[in-house]
C-alpha cells in the first residue's frame, strides 16, 4: 500500500497541493490528472524518493521493485534489446552471479542460480523483451542494432520498454502515448491492462485513462482527491460535487447578502447594535465555500473560410516516398469542402509522407497532384514546433502573420490559447512542448485554412486543450485529414477513415475497434498489415490464388520455426528436471559424489544444447520474417 496522510508540496514558495489523505492499495490502476505544473510530476517524485513531502506522512512497504520510465537515453553501443533487458535488474544481476560460479566451476551454487533463475523467467527474458519491442513498433533487424543508431523518439521507446522489462510492484509512467502511434498504443493498452502490480499513470489521452485506470488521482486548486472508476466516471462524479458546489456557494451568498444587510442597516442604531455584532461574528466564522470553477483556460475557434472550391486537392495515381523506395502506390483521393478524413496504419507504412503530398512539402514520385485556386491549408506536424524562432514571444510570431492587427486583438486571440499577461511577450525557447504545440497551433488557426492537415496534434496537449481542439475541429466548416494515435480526437472528429497499408492506401471499413480487431487478426497471422481483398484491382479468386502460393512458399520456414520452438521446449523441461534433482540437498552427500557429477555434466551439456537451440529458432524466425 502507498499511504498519503495530509500531504502538502511545495515547488519554491508555490503550494502544489495539501492537505492529500488518501491509500493506493496494491494492484490498483491509477490515472494521474491535472494542469501542467499542478504537481502530478512532483508526486512521481515524492515516490521514487527524489523529494520529501513538505507536510504530513508519505510511506509504502520497504525493498518495493519501483519501476520509471528513463527521460534521457546515452548513446550506447549495446543492442537495442540488451538494453531493454537491463531494465530486469534481478535478472542481469543472477546472470553476473552465474558467470563468476561457471568461472569458479563452482556447482553447487551453479544449481541454485539455475534454479533461482528459472524461477525469475530468465530462459524465456530475451522473447519476452523480444515481443515488448515488436509490440512498440521495432523490426526483428532494429532489435540487434546499438542504441545510438536510434533516433531520439525510438530511445523514448527504448526507454520505455526498458521499463515495462522490469517485474516491477509499482509502475510509474509520466505520458508513455507521446511518442507513439496508434498501433504501439493499442499494444501498450493491451499490455498495462494486463500488468498485475501497481500503476500509476499521467496520461492526456482519454481512451487510453479510460480502458486502463479504476481509480482517478486529481489535482485542482491546490488539492488532490481520489475517485473511483476510470476517467469517465470521474469526469461524471467531480462535474456532480461541483453543480453541488455551486448550489452550496449559491446558497450561502444568499445567506450572506441578507446578513450584510442587516450590519449595514442597523449597526449604527443603539438597539440593534448587539444584534449586528452577532451576525458580524457569524460572517467571519463562516467557511466561504469557494465558486465551482470548471472553465478551461482555452477557448477558440476556427472562422469560416473565405472560399470553399470543390474540389480542394486532388491526387491520381500517385506513388509516395522517398528516393527509390515506395510506401504507397497508386494512390488516388479527392477531398471536398466537409470531407472528415481519419489516416489508419501501422508505423512506417506512409501516414505521415502521405500527409506531407498533401501539403506540398515533398513531391509524388509519379502521379498527379490537382489542387484549387483558392485552396488555403493548415498544416499541422511535430517538427513545425522546431521552425519557431525562439528568441521571440508569441505576439511576435502573430504579428508576422498580420502586419495590420492591432496588439489588443492579437492579444485576445492569444488569450484564447492561454497565453495571457506578459507571457504574450516571453521568448519562446524555454517554453514546453505543450505551449510550443500551442502556439503553431494559434498561428494555423488564425490563418483561416479551408483544408486541415494535421499529423499527430495532440502530442504535449493536455486534456483540457484536446478537448478545445476537439471542439474547434467538429464546428470547422473547411476539409480535415488528420493522423493521431489519440482515439478520443478520431472518433470526435472524423467520420472517414481511410486504411494505409501494405503499399496501399484504400477506405476502411469500420470504426477504431474493428481497427484494433484488424490489428490482432494480423498479428496472429503473423504478417504485416495489409489491405483488404480487392485492393490495386485484385480479384478475391487472384487474392485467394496468391494466398495460396504464399502458404506454400513459406511451409517449410514455418515447419523449421516450429520443430525449433519443439526443441527449446523440450531442452527446458529437461533443464527443469536437473534443476529439481540438483535442488534436493541429499545429492550432495559424500555417497552421491559420482552421481552429482554426471548430473552437472549432463545439465551442462543441456544448456549448451537450448542456448543452441534458441539460436536455431531466432534464426529460423528471421528466416520467415525476411520471406514475408
Amino acid at each position: 500500500m502507498l499511504n498519503f496522510k495530509n500531504i502538502a508540496i511545495r515547488r519554491g514558495n508555490r503550494l502544489l497541493f495539501s492537505e492529500a489523505s488518501f491509500t493506493i492499495h496494491k494492484g490498483q490502476k491509477i490515472g494521474l490528472t491535472g494542469a501542467n505544473g499542478a504537481g502530478k510530476s512532483s508526486l512521481f517524485a515524492l515516490l521514487r524518493g527524489e523529494l520529501h513531502a513538505d507536510e504530513g506522512d508519505f510511506s509504502m512497504p520497504p525493498n518495493l521493485e519501483i519501476a520509471h520510465v528513463a527521460q534521457e537515453t546515452p548513446a550506447l553501443e549495446c543492442s537495442a534489446i540488451d538494453y531493454v533487458l537491463d531494465g530486469d535488474r534481478e535478472l542481469r544481476a543472477l546472470q553476473a552471479k552465474l558467470h563468476t560460479a561457471e568461472q569458479a566451476h563452482d556447482g553447487i551454487k551453479l544449481a541454485e542460480l539455475h534454479a533461482a533463475l528459472d524461477h525469475v523467467g530468465g530462459y524465456t527474458a530475451q522473447a519476452r523483451a523480444s515481443r515488448l519491442l515488436n509490440g512498440l513498433g521495432f523490426s526483428t533487424e532494429q532489435e540487434s542494432r546499438p542504441v545510438s543508431s536510434f533516433s531520439g523518439g525510438w530511445r523514448m521507446r527504448l526507454n520505455l520498454a526498458q521499463a515495462l522489462m522490469c517485474r516491477s510492484d509499482v509502475l510509474l509512467l509520466d505520458e508513455p502515448t507521446n511518442h507513439l502511434d496508434l498501433d504501439a498504443v493499442i499494444y501498450l493498452q493491451d499490455w498495462l491492462s494486463k500488468y498485475p502490480g501497481t500503476l500509476l499513470l499521467i496520461s492526456h489521452d482519454r481512451d487510453f485513462l479510460d480502458t486502463i485506470t479504476d481509480h482517478i488521482v486529481h489535482i485542482e486548486q491546490n488539492r488532490a482527491e481520489i475517485y473511483t472508476g476510470n476517467y469517465s466516471d470521474f469526469e461524471r462524479m467531480r462535474a456532480e460535487k461541483l453543480a453541488q458546489q455551486q448550489t452550496a456557494y449559491e446558497k450561502q451568498q444568499r445567506e450572506i447578502a441578507h446578513i450584510q444587510s442587516f450590519v449595514d442597516r442597523f449597526k449604527a442604531q443603539a438597539t440593534k447594535a448587539r444584534q449586528a455584532q452577532s451576525r458580524i461574528k457569524a460572517l467571519e466564522r463562516m467557511e466561504l465555500i469557494a465558486q465551482a470553477h470548471v472553465d478551461s483556460p482555452f477557448g477558440f475557434s476556427f472562422p469560416p473560410p473565405k472560399k470553399m472550391p470543390n474540389p480542394l486537392l486532388k491526387i491520381e495515381e500517385a506513388d509516395i516516398g522517398y528516393g527509390d523506395k515506395v510506401v504507397i502506390r497508386n494512390a488516388s483521393l479527392s477531398i471536398a469542402p466537409g470531407d472528415r478524413i481519419g489516416l489508419l496504419g501501422p508505423n512506417g507504412a506512409g501516414k505521415s509522407s502521405l500527409i506531407k503530398v498533401l501539403s506540398g512539402q515533398m513531391p509524388a514520385l509519379t502521379g498527379k497532384l490537382q489542387t484549387a485556386q483558392d485552396l488555403h491549408i493548415g498544416y499541422f506536424a511535430q517538427h513545425q514546433l522546431e521552425l519557431l524562432n525562439l528568441e521571440e514571444s508569441p505576439l511576435w510570431h502573430l504579428q508576422k502573420l498580420d502586419k495590420q492587427a492591432t496588439e489588443k486583438d492579437l492579444r485576445n486571440f492569444l488569450g484564447g490559447f492561454d497565453f495571457r499577461g506578459d507571457k504574450v511577450n516571453d521568448p519562446v525557447g524555454p517554453f514546453s512542448g505543450g505551449e510550443k504545440a500551442r502556439l503553431v497551433l494559434a498561428m494555423l488557426v488564425y490563418q483561416n485554412p479551408n483544408l486541415l492537415l494535421l499529423d499527430e496534434p495532440t502530442n504535449h496537449l493536455d486534456l483540457e486543450m484536446r478537448h478545445a481542439l476537439s471542439v474547434a475541429v467538429q464546428e470547422y466548416q473547411g476539409a480535415l485529414v488528420v493522423v493521431s494515435h489519440d482515439r478520443h480526437l478520431l472518433r470526435s472528429v472524423t467520420d472517414q477513415l481511410l486504411l494505409v497499408a501494405g503499399g496501399k492506401m484504400q477506405p476502411f471499413d469500420g470504426d477504431l475497434d474493428d481497427y484494433k480487431q484488424w490489428l490482432a487478426e494480423q498479428k496472429k497471422a503473423g504478417d504485416e498489415p495489409v489491405a483488404n481483398d480487392n485492393a490495386g484491382g485484385v480479384s478475391r479468386k487472384d487474392q485467394r490464388k496468391l494466398d495460396a502460393e504464399r502458404r506454400q512458399r513459406l511451409k517449410p520456414l514455418l515447419d523449421a520455426v516450429k520443430k525449433a520452438e519443439a526443441a527449446v521446449e523440450k531442452f527446458h523441461q529437461q533443464q527443469r528436471d536437473l534443476e529439481e534433482q540438483l535442488a534436493d540437498p541429499a545429492i550432495y552427500a559424500e555417497e552421491y559424489k559420482e552421481q552429482l557429477k554426471q548430473l552437472l555434466s549432463r545439465k551442462g551439456q543441456i544448456d549448451s544444447a537450448l542456448e543452441q537451440a534458441e539460436m536455431d529458432w531466432l534464426a529460423a524466425e528471421e528466416n520467415l520474417q525476411q520471406a514475408e
